[in-house]
């Protein structure tokens, strides 16, 4: 193997490592364990919307200084080392989450510190994607380095649900004891999918600090040196977006749709819990379904955006998940899409494995062309900033989904009308993409 494909594939095992984070945790095992624990749909999913919106806060306060200070200083692999500690430690700390004894605001907080970990080393990550090969080939491996990671997230869920998770019986779906004398009783088969996640990404970051090396930058000054003018050039930076319209226009536009679509990520099994009446079990194999679109659709999302450029693969994924949003909303244990249907009907159950495996088809794409066209989009002197600002555009109003989505259930108690504001945010993303150049602003200055 070759040095460069040495490097790419070290890179592709940072997303192979850190997807179990949003497979296991966000979506499909630990957020419907939550739902199931506190016996209330509507409040898991208002606990839970407050909880990643506040996480949200924190990460887009700091993830533009970061960026900033990563430049000026160079060394993004020990940023991306420091953050993966927090990764491990916040994922290890959800296995306390014991049923009836458990501190909701502890594990809530851990899950906040490994979901901050996470966020943190992936823009350090992303940031290494335009030395990877020629401009051309940037939406391939973007798109493969996605695919890669799903198929991580859809390994990690199957040997959750045949070996580790328990269901209503306290068997696995093998059909066995959850390994290592687990107590299935206290839930311990499922709440291990803190410690697995956290040993899962340890393991696996391992080929991307062995194969990963950045380039030489000499002029690189201290960490200190550069911590101290990071404010200052962030607010001039801030000061001149407005006038790089294409890429202030796409920051706005993913603002949008990516909080739309963390939003359906973090709520999906909650909903599917608390509105269909399915155990973690059945999440995790709705979870099935939509990694294995994911990746597969990732993968031809990357080969379309090389040959098409990622703005037409990002509207026609944001199109598309619109159009889920509003069909998930019609979707209940007695009608489908409006039609009243039998409570023992299994159409309602059909309806949002489909829905679910255009989530994942849609959301794979689109997130791996939304990193190549922030790539096309950037200053390469200031990527890590950019990455950054690419961040803070998707964490910024992160918390307006998830706190939408959990005062709209709270007002209404109906899970149903509580996931509408998703709606409205991925049309806003659509009608600003149109003034997104492909290519970029011509003259790129900062950021």
């Amino acid at each position: 193997m070759t040095r460069t494909k040495k490097r790419i594939w070290g890179w592709f095992f940072f997303d192979w490592a850190s997807q179990p984070y949003s497979t296991l945790l966000i979506t499909f095992i630990f957020a419907p364990y939550i739902a199931d624990m506190l016996g209330d749909g509507s409040r898991a999913q208002t606990v839970w919307g407050y909880g990643i919106g506040l996480a949200g806060l924190v990460i887009a306060l700091m993830a533009p200084l970061l960026g900033v200070i990563a430049d000026k200083a160079g060394g993004r692999m020990r940023f991306i080392a420091l953050f993966s500690v927090l990764y491990v430690l916040g994922s290890w700390g959800l296995w306390y989450a014991a049923p009836n004894d458990f501190n909701l605001f502890f594990v809530m907080g851990s899950f906040a510190l490994g979901l901050i970990g996470m966020e943190f080393a992936t823009i350090f990550s992303n940031a290494m994607l335009h030395d990877l090969g020629p401009r051309e080939e940037i939406g391939r491996i973007s798109g493969s380095g996605w695919a890669f990671g799903y198929l991580g997230g859809l390994l990690s869920l199957i040997i959750m649900l045949l070996l580790l998770a328990e269901g209503t019986t306290g068997k696995t779906l093998l059909g066995i004891a959850p390994l290592f004398g687990l107590d299935a009783a206290a839930r311990e088969g499922t709440r291990a999918v803190g410690p697995f996640t956290a040993l899962w990404y340890a393991v696996f970051m391992l080929p991307f600090f062995l194969w990963v090396r950045e380039p030489a930058r000499p002029a690189a000054m201290s960490i200190t040196a550069a911590a101290r003018t990071a404010l200052p050039d962030l607010v001039q930076s801030l000061k001149g977006l407005p006038a790089r319209r294409s890429l202030f226009a796409f920051l706005g536009s993913s603002m949008a749709y990516r909080d739309a679509l963390n939003g359906m990520y973090v709520f999906g099994g909650i909903y599917a819990v608390g509105v269909l009446g399915w155990s973690v079990i059945d999440v995790g194999i709705f979870g099935i379904l939509a990694a294995f679109s994911g990746a597969l659709f990732a993968w031809l999302g990357g080969k379309a955006d090389s040959r098409f450029g990622p703005k037409p693969v990002i509207a026609c994924c944001v199109l598309a998940l619109t159009g889920v949003a509003i069909g998930v909303a019609m979707i209940s244990r007695t009608s489908v899409f409006g039609i009243p249907v039998a409570a023992s009907s299994a159409l309602p159950d059909i309806a949002f494995y489909i829905m679910g495996a255009l989530i994942g088809a849609c959301g794979g794409a689109l997130q791996s062309a939304s990193r190549t066209m922030m790539v096309h989009q950037a200053d390469p002197a200031r990527m890590t900033e950019a990455f950054g600002l690419y961040a803070l555009a998707g964490k910024a109003t992160s918390f307006v989904a998830p706190l939408s989505i959990g005062v709209v259930t709270d007002i209404t108690k109906s899970q149903q009308l509580g996931i509408s504001p998703l709606i409205v945010l991925f049309l806003i993303g659509l009608v600003l993409l149109f003034w997104v150049k492909p290519q970029g602003d011509q003259n790129r200055g900062a950021p």
